[in-house]
């Protein structure tokens, strides 16, 4: 009886603290729409027909979800997950996957065992004022430095004029 009645009291302080908190003491932040996840995809498809790849395109928003996935004609299969892969881990790192790559090769052969992490060149984070907004991932091209090339101008497609 006595924590009802001490919780009964309690009541209205925790009340008057949660009605306290103002919009300015909230975060703010960029949203990834499907809109702009199509731009970002559209680039990545015109930029790997420029340069004759086939290739599969994924764009996630900031937390790794999947908005988009495309996989170009002639491409293979496995592609697809590949190059979800490859976004989630830019975006839920905040870095290209290209850097988890080449600290493998120089021996930092542990990030292998991070289930987390799909270390291949081609997943790159799509930024809007400072801010990690969700990344794309391309797989299935000519080479791993075309998925990377191709990766790099999506991700740049909301932050330059087109």
């Amino acid at each position: 009886m006595r924590a009802h009645l001490r919780l009964l009291t309690a009541l209205p302080l925790l009340l008057a603290a949660t009605q306290s908190l103002g919009a300015d003491e909230l975060a703010t932040k960029k949203v990834l729409s499907l809109a702009a996840a199509k731009k970002v995809a559209a680039v990545a498809e015109a930029e790997a027909k420029k340069g004759g790849a086939g290739g599969a395109i994924a764009v996630v928003d900031d937390g790794g979800h999947v908005l988009l996935v495309e996989r170009l004609d002639g491409t293979f299969a496995a592609a697809s997950n590949i190059s979800i892969g490859k976004a989630r881990s830019a975006a839920n790192f905040r870095k290209p996957t290209k850097d988890f790559e080449d600290a493998i090769k120089g021996g930092r052969t542990s990030l292998v065992a991070n289930p987390e992490l799909l270390p291949l060149q081609g997943g790159v984070p799509i930024v809007v004022d400072g801010q990690v907004v969700g990344a794309v991932g391309v797989a299935g091209a000519a080479s791993a430095q075309q998925d990377e090339e191709i990766a790099r101008a999506a991700a740049s497609a909301l932050s330059a004029p087109r």
